[in-house]
């Protein structure tokens, strides 16, 4: 299945994937964090799209990600 992250804050995309196991993936993005090389994020939510393409109906997870608060360190 087609999977999209997603900044739920700007609607930026951040990521675009196909898993075969959904169920995990959704497991894995529901805990402390996501990280990406470029930065990390807390799950929000998510929706299961449907869409017609080219006479076919298709799914597409969406995995909606908010900024992980950054933690300030005291010296």
């Amino acid at each position: 299945m087609n999977v999209v992250f997603v900044l739920t804050a700007t609607g930026e995309e951040l990521l675009e994937m196909v898993s075969d196991d959904v169920a995990g993936l959704l497991a894995a993005v529901k805990g402390a964090n996501v990280t990406f090389p470029f930065g990390s994020f807390k799950y929000d939510f998510h929706t299961l799209d449907h869409y017609l393409e080219e006479s076919v109906y298709r799914q597409e997870l969406v995995i909606y990600l908010k900024v992980e608060q950054e933690q300030v360190t005291v010296l």
